[in-house]
């Protein structure tokens, strides 16, 4: 499996443990923290943030920190 298909595997399955807070940093420099409410559909993170419903595509993401809650 190659970098991005692992990278995208990994997202997923965490994105399903509510128990796990994730940040993801994207790619022109914002940091956005999902809340519990989150989901995957494709090739894109959506989650629920205080300005809204964000989508954001696997391609914009730097990388993703992940954090037992």
């Amino acid at each position: 499996m190659d970098k991005a298909g692992k990278f995208k595997s990994t997202l997923e399955r965490y994105i399903h443990y509510r128990g796990i807070d994730i940040v993801l940093h994207l790619k022109d420099g914002k940091v956005v923290e999902l809340d519990k409410n989150r989901q995957m559909e494709n090739d894109t993170v959506i989650g629920n943030l205080a300005e809204g419903v964000v989508r954001i595509p696997i391609t914009d993401i730097r990388s993703a920190d992940f954090f037992a809650a």
